[in-house]
């Protein structure tokens, strides 16, 4: 079955904690725009003393230009992992955008070529997918010959050193550096349903799961993978931030495909802002792959932690 690698998780995402390490040239935008949450933003008008401010990455014009002239800038990833697919992305590089790009993986000094050379629109998401790229923890991205790139996102999937892991006794199953991905959800009209299972408290209501108000009968859902399967032992709902938009109440199902699905938490009640431990609630129910989150009737939630012990392999 092919993957939209859209759905899977940035890799290159600050909020995972990626970073840029290194560029060969910023002299017109710096280099860490290009992995900055958000959309890009344009400011009619402004100029500093290199130029038009560009909400990207930009590098100078080049002279002498040969077949092989390139710039390039490299990215820490946030969790090692398997990049599937990026989105170099050049919203407002109209007239300075790069000709083509390429990219590299490796541990940052031994590089194999994940995308070979592929040209650029202007003022657009090019989306590419990358077939066969091996494991990573840095990704370097090459321009040709120069220019301006908005954004770059690296979507693919966490490989984790489980045998490690498990050393450390109970961990959380669900969290996106474990290699844990919500799959689907109901609704996520306000917020990403991927905000669930980032790492760090949420900042603020826009940092998590909120779904519109429901007019009708039914509630929300969402469903996580879990990074391994594994039994939950302890369960975490965190609604800070959300003060009158929180949830009622939420109960938690669990699946070892899926598609068929247990209790695991009877219903209970959810206070607004409020960080919610669920232990003596959670029913022993075995090894599983998969978590169903149902609130009631609607709302926001900031994170879901699903504590447990990996299964041995």
């Amino acid at each position: 079955m092919t993957v939209n690698f859209l759905e899977l998780l940035d890799l290159a995402s600050t909020r995972l904690g990626a970073s840029v390490v290194d560029a060969n040239d910023e002299f017109f935008a710096p280099r860490d725009h290009l992995i900055r949450p958000g959309a890009p933003e344009w400011r009619e008008g402004v100029y500093t003393d290199r130029g038009k401010w560009m909400d990207g990455w930009e590098t100078r014009r080049r002279r002498n230009v040969t077949a092989d002239c390139h710039d390039w800038c490299v990215i820490r990833l946030g969790a090692r992992g398997t990049v599937r697919g990026v989105d170099v992305e050049t919203t407002h590089f109209k007239g300075n955008y790069p000709e083509s790009c390429a990219i590299d993986v490796g541990d940052g000094t031994d590089w194999r070529e994940a995308l070979q050379r592929t040209p650029l629109k202007g003022d657009s998401h090019n989306l590419l997918p990358l077939d066969g790229a091996a494991a990573a923890t840095h990704l370097r991205l090459r321009i040709y010959p120069d220019g301006g790139v908005a954004r770059l996102r690296a979507y693919g999937d966490v490989v984790v050193d489980w045998d490690r892991l498990r050393r450390r006794g109970d961990v959380d199953l669900a969290a996106a550096e474990h290699g844990g991905l919500v799959v689907s959800c109901s609704d996520m009209f306000f917020g990403s349903r991927h905000n669930l299972i980032m790492p760090g408290d949420a900042t603020h209501m826009g940092d998590g799961w909120e779904t519109k108000r429901r007019r009708g009968p039914g509630h929300d859902w969402t469903i996580v993978r879990l990074g391994a399967k594994g039994s939950v032992r302890r369960v975490e709902v965190d609604t800070r931030h959300f003060k009158g938009n929180a949830p009622g109440a939420c109960s938690l199902d669990a699946s070892v495909d899926g598609t068929q699905w247990k209790e695991l938490v009877s219903t209970v009640q959810l206070r607004p802002d409020s960080r919610h431990s669920f232990e003596d609630e959670v029913r022993a129910i075995g090894d599983v792959t998969h978590v169903r989150l149902n609130i009631f009737p609607d709302g926001g939630v900031a994170r879901l932690r699903l504590f447990g012990r990996p299964c041995e392999r």
